[in-house]
Formats: C-alpha cells, sequence, structure tokens
C-alpha cells in the first residue's frame, strides 16, 4: 500500500510540474550525453595508443647517394641488433607506389610527385616500443652520406593523441558544466514541488509519517527524470554511431589513421550513464530536501 502511494505521488508530482520535468530530463540528457561521448573518446584514445604504440616503426631514410652495397651492410646491422625485431626494406618504387595508395584520394598532390623523389628506406619495428630514441641515435645519427634522416612514428602520432586528449578534456569540462546545470534544475525543480505540497506534508507530519515516506516521492521523481535522461543520452550516442560515424565519416574510420568505435563500447554507455543519473539524483534530491527544506 506505502508502495502504491509513493509510485502515485511521484507520477502526480511529475505531471504536476511537466514543463519544469521536462527542462529537467532534458538538460540532464544532454549533459549524461556529452559525459558519454566524453568516456567513449577517452576510451577509444586509450585503445588507439595500445594499439599502434606496440605497432609504430621508425623509419630510417637513405640519402640518395647511398649505394645498394652500403644499404645492404646496414639492413645486416639492423637485423643483428637485439634493439630490433624487425627491419624491412623499402625500394623507391616500393615507397612510391604506397604513397599513391595512401593519398589516391589527393591525385594533385600524388601527380606532382615524381617516382624517384621519394628515399629507399629500411621500416625498423623496435622489439620494445619505447627504445625507440635508442635506434635513432644508434642509426640515424653520424652516419653521413648515407643516412638522410631517421623518424619516429611515436612522435608524430603524439601530437594527434595530444589532440585528442583536449579534446577529451573539453567535452568533460562541458559535460560536467551540463551536469551542475541540471542538478540545479533537479533541485530546484524539488523544491518547487515540496513548497506546492507543503500543507499535505506538514499534515503527514503531524500524523507520524516517517522522514523517508514523506520524502521517498520527491527524490523518486528526481531518479526518474536523471534515468529518463540516460536513456535519451543513451539514444543519442546510438544516432551517432550510427549516422555520423558510421555514416558521413565511415571512410575515415575505415582507414588506418582512425580505429572504429565498436558497438560493445556504446552499449557499455547506458548501464553507466544510467548509474550515475539515478545516483546524482537521488543524492541531489535528498540532499535538497535535508537541508533546504523542512520536511
Amino acid at each position: 500500500m506505502r508502495a502504491k502511494y509513493v509510485l502515485s505521488e511521484v507520477l502526480v508530482g511529475l505531471w504536476r510540474n511537466v514543463t519544469m520535468t521536462i527542462a529537467m530530463i532534458v538538460t540532464m540528457a544532454v549533459s549524461l550525453a556529452m559525459l558519454g561521448a566524453s568516456l567513449l573518446l577517452y576510451m577509444q584514445v586509450s585503445d588507439m595508443e595500445d594499439y599502434y604504440y606496440t605497432r609504430l616503426e621508425v623509419s630510417i631514410f637513405f640519402t640518395k647517394e647511398a649505394t645498394q652495397p652500403q644499404m645492404d651492410a646496414l639492413g645486416a646491422e639492423l637485423r643483428a641488433d637485439p634493439l630490433v625485431a624487425e627491419a624491412k626494406f623499402e625500394t623507391k618504387d616500393e615507397a612510391y607506389k604506397r604513397f599513391q595508395e595512401m593519398f589516391k584520394e589527393a591525385p594533385d598532390l600524388v601527380n606532382a610527385a615524381k617516382s624517384d623523389s621519394l628515399p629507399a628506406s629500411y621500416r625498423v619495428k623496435p622489439a620494445d616500443p619505447n627504445n625507440s630514441q635508442a635506434i635513432i641515435d644508434k642509426y640515424g645519427k653520424g652516419r653521413q652520406g648515407i643516412v638522410a634522416n631517421a623518424v619516429d612514428q611515436r612522435k608524430v602520432l603524439s601530437k594527434i593523441f595530444e589532440i585528442f586528449g583536449g579534446m577529451q578534456k573539453l567535452a568533460l569540462v562541458l559535460a560536467i558544466v551540463q551536469g551542475l546545470a541540471a542538478l540545479l534544475l533537479v533541485a530546484n525543480t524539488i523544491q518547487v514541488a515540496a513548497f506546492s505540497k507543503r500543507r499535505e506534508v506538514a499534515i503527514m507530519k503531524l500524523v507520524g509519517a516517517s522522514n523517508w515516506f514523506v520524502q521517498a516521492p520527491f527524490v523518486l521523481e528526481a531518479v526518474f527524470a536523471g534515468v529518463i535522461g540516460a536513456i535519451l543520452a543513451y539514444l543519442t550516442l546510438i544516432g551517432a554511431k550510427v549516422f555520423i560515424i558510421d555514416g558521413t565519416f565511415k571512410s575515415l574510420f575505415q582507414s588506418t589513421v582512425l580505429a572504429p568505435i565498436p558497438w560493445s563500447n556504446v552499449h557499455l554507455m547506458f548501464p553507466i550513464l544510467a548509474g550515475i543519473a539515478g545516483t546524482v539524483s537521488a543524492i541531489t534530491g535528498w540532499v535538497t530536501l535535508r537541508f533546504q527544506i523542512k520536511v
């Protein structure tokens, strides 16, 4: 009987302040969607770092004056080095073909490059990804006339990951700001609801109703709005996955530049967002009733 009464009071309270309830749900949905997007971005950047950093290579480019015997000798030295897990030689023609494949969607750039403009190189996979600098110091320096330069792909991609990290922080800050707005709206909605029912609350207290029984409908209203907001945020993430990531930017995520976002990560957001929304809304509701409203 008590549970039935509490649930009925929740529905009545939500309907009585329907405009504020809708505003609370929308604000909560926006903040949770941004929080979910930042969490997905964080997980994606972490997965990409783990994926790429174990596969990145050190490229040792030869000068035009380097002879084939000199390049072969350096290759033999690389393969015998314990710092090196694998060393693959790439001729000028192979480098040009790979260049054409990588930039096939930019024909002007491909046409501007000549077949002999790209140098031959060794693509070296370090035995330990953290020792790439040691390989550069050993083979990329002090080999004048043979080695033009050595490039660590980790350093190149680290700038990209720094950009992603900035995007993570920006999305998280925006989510926190939206979350604070949602919490203030939740607290304000509960205050208005409690004020509109102040006579009923006073009567219930006079007849001996416990604080829990009086506060439960208001707290459940906040939890309900939070969970509905989490559902809308989850649906927003699904829409972004279907229409943006797998739609507009499908070709970008199918390339080797960005790893695709798995559906498992998207689906994982629902219990996380629902848990956060329900818990935070319940705590906000309880604190508002406990310290700001005399019930």
